[in-house]
């Protein structure tokens, strides 16, 4: 199966990117994980996006802290999706802007503030357009989350709140 890479610029956007590997690893997709600073080590950052379609990578999901630069760097040099993560909280808005202002012809998609877990499902649903197998786990991820709400709903009228 294809592989995704998972790329962060700090440790600190650990626990949003590791809901992306949640999402993929619920999947049974296979994908590489690093931390690269495209500031403090561009060498090394410019090796790995410039190198990830050879390592059988199809999508890049890049997480974007408050210097922003790794989703859009990822798509300038890798010719295949890149799904950005803008992983700042609405208080410092410049990680959400340099991934959705890309310019033309460099496109980035862009998941929720600290979208972790879209960006993984996402990632999943691209791969799946030539995929008729993982599309079906995708379908049954959709069908258990309907089951959860539907349990939810049933349990909050067990309790006596006047139904819709």
């Amino acid at each position: 199966m294809a592989k995704v890479g998972i790329v962060m610029g700090s440790d600190s956007d650990m626990p949003i990117m590791s809901k992306a590997a949640d999402m993929l690893e619920k999947f049974g997709i296979e994908y590489e994980m690093t931390i690269i600073s495209a500031h403090r080590e561009p060498d090394i950052f410019f090796e790995w996006a410039k190198g990830a379609e050879e390592r059988g990578i199809k999508v890049i999901i890049a997480g974007a802290g408050k210097a922003a630069h790794l989703p859009g760097m990822c798509a300038a040099l890798f010719k295949m999706p890149v799904i950005g993560i803008p992983t700042s909280d609405l208080g410092v808005v410049d990680s959400l802007y340099s991934i959705v202002q890309m310019p033309s012809g460099v496109p980035v998609a862009t998941v929720a503030i600290n979208g972790g877990q879209n960006a993984g499902i996402l990632a999943a649903q691209i791969l799946a357009t030539s995929d008729d197998a993982l599309l079906e786990k995708i379908k049954n991820y959709a069908d258990e989350m309907k089951s959860e709400v539907v349990a939810k709903d049933a349990k909050l009228k067990e309790v006596g709140y006047k139904a819709y």
